[in-house]
């Protein structure tokens, strides 16, 4: 029986990560150069976390499948991160971060992680300028922050729309310095296909050359996993197309238990699906709810006139828009959380009042934004702020300072100019809550694998506030796991290298071989790309937006009969020992339906409304998730078993230092 010891550290909460940091087990110098460790991921968490690891003295192998660490998903990150450095004087705090982190996530994540993400956020910002990241600034030379959903005030550093991409090429600076030093040794287009263990610790990898096609052992002392979420389960998701949840999923069937995977996050503000040849969405940031407003029409006629293209969205007289968040939440408005925002969007389009064809749109818009900086604009070089021309010219600018890469992101796909025009919107899925369970030590429950970033569910409850991702990678990554880390290999600093030469690591590569090859082998008529869609619009109808109970049951059996199909169905063209990117989909695709069925197990289980996972069952009178603290307090941590029940074992959350209510934005 697994017993989960999640190891929080005693005493007082703002005590704990000072205290673990003054108690912790330490390696010595001389002895760091004698232990190995492999990180697999390359984006903010992976690259951060090798780099900072091998600066302390680690011999590192570091693994990407892209041919570089830069092309990693962390680039799409557009909106900020957050860190409670209260440069605003506007009332944040690291008590202040740690209760919107906990709140926004439903009260569904354990407190002492959460605290020392908000503790370590301060450090975040003054490590990433020193790399020369090139965050927006006041203009006094200042940094600058904006808000997102979810707070009242402004902590996320930003740099334009592009925050994520410039984070990580600090990130990958820092690598890039410990590559050339020979401190870690980078393998570029290389797939982990399972975990090795030797003695029931990790102790290494098999991965395949995507290149070659060939399989290659890898030893050392720890594995660290920071390979990202596995929203691409869903198919049509705002994840870049190769992101997976192989690796983590690999773990799973060496023991590792997968944390709340229901936990799924619905991202509010992306541009809608057009038809079904598409297989990517695109997000636009959340940011953009700092200035722009989210309204439907108030009247069916006038929804019908923009649908036949008789009116336009501009057509539509203030007095007739329904500023939907605005009116339903005043205290926050149109930063709500994401999860609030998206099935407020969901329900005005049940209504009938979505604005494209498909009828699965809401309106974003910036006019008021651009005429209030116009003003501002106007006033501050004693121009005429009551000429309209002038003033939405001069707004214009300002906001296109501020997003005008995501403008021009969105212009090229709708054809549309979101300056004169509101954007189209509607929700879809993004980030996932749920991971590989980890202690506070961000070990599963194999000794000696860690995972990091978003592979692990540790720190965002059910509901992921916007900002937060970039702060937790690089929180994991630069100044949680180079501590954590050391306390298991301080075990091992008499244990010599191991050698890829042991029994565990031929039977893992055996059987990595063997479903391969029985991938190809099957020689049916169906493409992988055809069963994953068909799998990804599976989960949306009954494990999306919203579940319940007999959708669920439902949808576990259909997702059953398609996975016995693709078995007997699927075709894979091509060698093993080849460049051969179907194999690699089918492998994923493969795991992805394994994945999916634990989802909609730890959906059903859950008889709850909380953050991402709206169960219909379980409402309030107007509609707001209905959460049950007596009975569901707990984090879901499940055993996979292949083809008996996966096993649930449960880790209870103890809230001593926030009052468990339900949330309100009202």
């Amino acid at each position: 029986m697994i017993q989960l010891d999640a190891k929080i550290p005693k005493g007082p909460l703002a005590d704990k990560w000072t205290r673990y940091k003054s108690s912790v087990d330490l390696v010595a110098p001389n002895n760091k150069r004698k232990l190995e460790i492999i990180v697999v991921g390359t984006g903010l968490a992976g690259a951060s976390a090798a780099a900072s690891l091998a600066e302390l003295g680690y011999k590192v192998k570091a693994f990407t499948f892209h041919d570089s660490p830069r092309r990693a998903h962390s680039i799409a990150a557009q909106g900020g991160i957050n860190a409670a450095k209260n440069y605003q004087n506007d009332g944040d705090s690291v008590y202040r971060l740690f209760y919107d982190t906990v709140k926004g996530g439903d009260y569904r994540s354990r407190e002492s992680n959460v605290h020392r993400l908000a503790e370590v956020s301060v450090n975040i910002i003054d490590q990433c300028v020193a790399q020369g990241v090139p965050f927006a600034r006041e203009y006094g030379g200042t940094l600058a922050n904006r808000s997102f959903g979810g707070v009242q005030v402004s902590r996320t550093f930003y740099a334009r729309g592009q925050t994520g991409q410039q984070l990580l090429i600090g990130a990958y600076q820092a690598l890039s310095r410990q590559v050339s030093l020979g401190n870690v040794e980078m393998y570029n287009r290389h797939e982990m296909l399972d975990v090795v263990k030797v003695d029931g610790k990790a102790r290494g990898i098999i991965a395949r050359n995507l290149v070659s096609g060939k399989l290659e052992r890898f030893a050392a002392h720890c594995v660290v996993l920071g390979t990202g979420g596995y929203g691409n389960v869903y198919y049509l998701s705002t994840n870049a197309m190769n992101c997976n949840v192989s690796a983590a999923w690999r773990a799973v069937k060496r023991g590792a238990l997968m944390a709340n995977p229901c936990f799924c996050q619905i991202h509010p503000t992306c541009i809608p699906v057009s038809g079904t040849y598409q297989s990517k969405l695109t997000l636009m940031s959340e940011s953009l709810r700092n200035d722009g407003r989210v309204w439907v029409p108030k009247k069916m006629e006038d929804v019908e006139s923009i649908r036949q293209g008789k009116k336009k969205p501009t057509d539509i007289a203030e007095q007739d828009r329904d500023y939907y968040l605005e009116r339903k939440y005043p205290a926050f408005g149109n930063l709500v959380p994401r999860d609030v925002a998206s099935r407020a969007a969901k329900e005005v389009c049940d209504e009938g009042r979505g604005v494209n064809k498909t009828g699965l749109a809401v309106y974003l818009d910036f006019k008021d934004a651009i005429m209030r900086y116009g003003k501002a604009e106007a006033h501050a070089n004693g121009m005429d702020y009551n000429d309209s021309v002038l003033v939405r010219k001069l707004g214009t600018k300002v906001v296109e300072a501020k997003y005008g890469n995501l403008f021009e992101i969105y212009e090229k796909i709708t054809g549309d100019n979101p300056y004169v025009t509101p954007m189209r919107i509607y929700p879809a899925i993004h980030y996932t809550m749920g991971g590989l369970w980890v202690d506070y030590n961000l070990e599963t429950t194999i000794p000696g694998l860690f995972a990091i970033g978003e592979a692990n569910f540790s720190d965002h409850g059910a509901n992921r506030l916007g900002a937060s991702a970039l702060m937790q990678g690089l929180a994991d990554g630069y100044f949680v796991l180079p501590y954590t880390i050391g306390h298991f290999l301080s075990k091992d600093i008499r244990t010599p290298s191991f050698s890829t030469d042991l029994e565990e690591f031929r039977t893992a590569e055996d059987e990595v071989r063997n479903r391969l090859s029985s991938l190809l082998n099957i020689k049916g008529d169906r493409s992988v790309e055809s069963f994953h869609r068909e799998l990804g619009l599976l989960l949306w109808d009954y494990c999306g937006m919203s579940r319940n109970a007999e959708g669920l049951k439902k949808g576990r059996q259909l997702l059953k009969n398609l996975k016995e199909e693709y078995y007997k169905n699927v075709f894979v063209p091509g060698e093993m020992e080849e460049f051969n990117p179907e194999l690699e989909k089918a492998a994923r695709v493969a795991d992805f339906f394994e994945l999916g069925e634990l989802m909609m197990v730890d959906a059903l289980h859950r008889n709850e409304s909380c953050g991402g996972h709206f169960r219909e069952e379980y409402q309030t009178e107007e509609g707001e998730a209905l959460r049950d603290d007596e009975n569901y307090a707990y984090v879901s941590a499940w055993e996979w078993r292949d083809e008996e029940e996966p096993i649930e074992h449960k880790e209870p959350l103890v809230f001593e230092n926030v009052e468990l209510k339900t949330r309100s934005y009202k």
